[in-house]
């Protein structure tokens, strides 16, 4: 049976890796990776590829540059000649991100079975990209494979029968496991001259936050605030430096004394800066999966998140209106060692990518074998 998995940004790297390799062990699996190239350079997809083991992609459709409705129908025309070509039996798409929604739209055109992986999750808020994208997949989608019960609860309320939902865990925290001694090993806390708890972790993506003047405004404001009670690290994404560049804010975050900034790291790095922060500041939904795996503070400013177990179950904090005053304060309780515990969620236990291949098998591959 052939497989297809699409693969596209920085997530998707991390939570395909667990995955394909146990595809790989199955003697009856073809497993194929397309990379459709909405993350392209070495920091963003090169290294992932080198740390998680992943093999060179099968395809590289190279799209990478215009605006999500240009890499859309980019991603269509390219995937659509490869499926014509080399045509898959099912395809999983993962996540969230642009690739996710073209490659669904593509198979749902060539009647082509699609599962999703991280189904069902849904932050309630439209005006999210990734929230349309997540909606619009699972519209089309035949099989969904979720993280948490919420994503459950969101399918069958969305009229999903319950026998085409899994509930199998988490890959992200499959990769972390599997990765957990490497990510000692490269000791890159030591190499940027940090010590264990010494220094508060940030990073900013989103468009609603770091697209707007205002936004990287309140994100200096607070970043000037925290750096006075710990130095602050920030791996900074190559679109949050692309804004901050536009509106001319160089200066502003060059006069912040105690403010590390960093080139986007590899998953060994970045994980090893997380699990040894004080806490971590964020906009990223990844991040606070695996804050809350390590059990490390979150700090997450969003109004909503479409991952509620990291809240409700883990170590993460919403911080709805962005207000400067109110990061500052429950940053300063985190510090002084006032803050929840929390726990790591059902089926965090790096056997996802074991449960979805034994529903892959039992619902599809031992009956296309049998056919065969």
């Amino acid at each position: 049976m052939k497989i297809f998995t699409i693969v596209g940004a920085r997530p998707n790297f991390i939570k395909v890796a667990p995955l394909h390799r146990e595809l790989a062990k199955q003697a009856d699996i073809t497993s194929k990776i397309v990379h459709t190239g909405q993350h392209f350079d070495y920091l963003m997809s090169g290294i992932f590829f080198e740390q998680l083991g992943l093999p060179k992609p099968d395809y590289f459709l190279g799209v990478s540059e215009g605006s999500p409705t240009e890499q859309t129908a980019e991603i269509m025309l390219a995937f659509e000649k490869v499926v014509k070509t080399d045509r898959p039996d099912l395809v999983i798409v993962v996540g969230d991100v642009t690739s996710t929604l073209a490659c669904a739209l593509v198979c749902a055109k060539e009647r082509i079975k699609v599962a999703h992986i991280e189904a069902g999750l849904r932050s309630g808020d439209r005006s999210m990209p990734e929230e349309i994208n997540r909606i619009l997949t699972d519209a089309i989608a035949d099989e969904f494979f979720v993280t948490e019960k919420s994503a459950v609860e969101n399918l069958l309320r969305e009229n999903v029968p319950a026998s085409r939902i899994h509930f199998v865990g988490n890959l992200m925290i499959d990769s972390l496991v599997q990765c957990s001694a490497k990510i000692d090993q490269v000791g890159n806390i030591e190499k940027l001259g940090l010590l264990p708890q010494s220094y508060i972790l940030m990073t900013m993506h989103r468009p609603a936050n770091v697209d707007q003047v205002d936004g990287l405004f309140k994100i200096v404001s607070i970043i000037r605030d925290l750096s006075k009670l710990k130095q602050v690290v920030f791996p900074m994404h190559p679109r949050t430096r692309k804004k901050i560049a536009a509106f001319d804010l160089e200066k502003d975050f060059k006069t912040v004394k105690n403010l590390k900034v960093l080139d986007p790291q590899g998953y060994l790095e970045f994980i090893g800066l997380l699990k040894n922060a004080s806490m971590v500041i964020t906009d990223s939904g990844g991040i606070q999966e695996e804050a809350t795996y390590l059990g490390i503070p979150c700090i997450t400013l969003r109004e909503n998140t479409e991952r509620p177990v990291t809240v409700e179950v883990g170590t993460n904090y919403l911080m709805p209106d962005f207000n400067i005053d109110s990061v500052k304060n429950l940053a300063v309780n985190i510090l002084s060692g006032t803050f929840k515990k929390g726990a790591i969620p059902e089926f965090w236990d790096g056997k996802a990518a074991e449960r979805i291949v034994a529903v892959l098998r039992e619902k599809y591959i031992n009956s296309y074998v049998c056919a065969k």
